[in-house]
């Protein structure tokens, strides 16, 4: 059995492989098709693993925590929005791949900014570690779910950004 662990590690850890997945997407000598479709997966695994374990105990906690929930939610969707853009890109190196490349690394790092200093800092301060950890577990499985059904293909983050609402 796979030992429990903290959903704040757990969404850092994320943040951190993201980074390093644009790092890669920006080197000529990585597989940068490769980094670009491991980067799609991990993003829409982690948004939607927050939204169905993190985000519902936040929303219960006030008001405010709601608004904050909604704004991350809203960002993670504008950020998907630029990743399918760059998803659509015919040629890896090209103006329109650096164009759409430093687009997609804005709009991570300014959603992973917001986020950790709102959903990750409230979650530090609101619950137990014992708490932590159980959102953990359900983070994993559910992002282990979704990275096995590869769900930041193109087919399925054009669906997610065809049925969003307007934003």
């Amino acid at each position: 059995m796979t030992p429990t662990r903290d959903v704040v590690e757990m969404i850092l850890e994320d943040h951190r492989a993201m980074e390093e997945l644009l790092r890669l997407m920006r080197s000529t000598e990585a597989d940068r098709r490769s980094a670009l479709h491991d980067f799609a997966h991990l993003m829409v695994a982690h948004g939607e693993a927050e939204r169905a374990s993190v985000h519902p105990v936040l929303a219960s906690f006030e008001d405010a925590d709601a608004d904050t929930v909604e704004h991350i939610e809203n960002a993670h969707l504008q950020a998907v929005k630029v990743l399918y853009a760059l998803l659509r890109v015919r040629e890896i190196g090209s103006a329109e791949w650096d164009w759409r490349l430093q687009q997609l690394a804005s709009a991570t790092a300014r959603h992973n900014d917001e986020e950790e200093r709102t959903l990750v800092n409230k979650v530090r301060e609101s619950l137990s570690r014992h708490c932590r950890e159980e959102l953990g577990a359900g983070f994993a499985r559910t992002e282990a779910d979704l990275l096995t059904a590869r769900c930041g293909s193109v087919a399925n983050v054009h669906r997610m950004v065809r049925t969003a609402a307007p934003a």
